[in-house]
């Protein structure tokens, strides 16, 4: 006869079996899943960036060639193809010798490197119909908006609405990578800063599109000519009717509503905007 305390025993003993049994099963799947997938680059010591003096993130070809030859007698699919990533944002075959190319070559082939860009270009594809409806609501008022690709510096240029600055689809860009690496580093948005050029000034600000993959992938910018708005538009009482009325044009009526419970509430006692005193 089993007695009570035997019973409490033999559960308890069952319990610990199965909850070890389980912490197994758990490591052992993440550990598949790690040989799987990979690691973050960043946990490499080849990390290719280092922090010059003035704290400003620098391309290390140096630690890009180690991780290339590391890679590919050493399989990581994630950490591999960030490294190719960032490579090719920093046009790293202009930079290897020939010998080194063919290594890369080696490398690109064997971790597809053709499907990141291409990855990239499609994961891209939704910011730029954003950058397009938003460029098209305010045409005409000196407010440019434009989406970069970095994962192609040299051609990153892929939408642009109210051209303002002159430039084109497909121009490069030089220094927005790693000035925007540097303040994703620093936690720090690109908000509402002026530039001066010449005679030309703009408020601008630059929004980074991140990937979990692959870090900074993309930026929409919006440039605001100011010169324009107050040097023009502001010069009569006629310019500054005809941008308001450009600036508030539309091209349908529908009916919607966008306001609170509360605010729709006083708009049908008479409320005119959000800043109408009388409510």
């Amino acid at each position: 006869m089993i007695k009570g305390s035997d019973i409490t025993v033999n559960l308890i003993a069952s319990v610990i079996a199965s909850l070890i049994l389980l912490a197994v099963g758990f490591l052992w799947g993440k550990y598949k899943e790690r040989r799987k997938f990979g690691r973050n680059l960043e946990e490499y010591d080849f990390y290719p960036y280092t922090i010059n003096r003035d704290n400003v993130p620098e391309f290390n070809l140096k630690d890009f060639r180690l991780g290339m030859h590391y890679f590919l007698k050493n399989h990581d699919y994630t950490a591999a193809r960030q490294l190719i990533f960032i490579g090719e944002q920093n046009n790293v075959r202009a930079q290897l010798e020939p010998a080194e190319q063919k290594v890369y070559a080696k490398l690109f082939d064997k971790y597809e490197g053709g499907k990141i860009a291409d990855d990239t270009t499609e994961y891209l594809e939704n910011y730029v119909r954003i950058v397009r409806l938003i460029g098209k609501s305010f045409p005409n008022t000196g407010i440019e908006i434009l989406l970069h690709n970095l994962a192609d510096p040299s051609h990153s240029l892929i939408a642009l609405e109210n051209d303002v600055t002159g430039r084109h689809l497909r121009d490069g860009t030089t220094s927005l990578l790693i000035d925007l690496k540097k303040r994703h580093m620093q936690h720090e948005d690109k908000l509402n800063y002026e530039l001066n050029i010449g005679a030309r000034k703009f408020k601008c600000t630059t929004i980074p599109i991140l990937r979990k993959e692959f870090g900074v992938v993309g930026a929409i910018c919006i440039n605001l000519d100011t010169n324009y708005l107050t040097g023009d538009v502001m010069q009569n009482r006629e310019r500054i009717e005809a941008f308001f009325k450009n600036l508030c044009r539309t091209d349908m009526q529908l009916d919607e509503n966008i306001l609170s419970k509360d605010e729709f509430a006083k708009a049908q006692k008479g409320k005119r905007h959000f800043k109408d005193e009388a409510f």
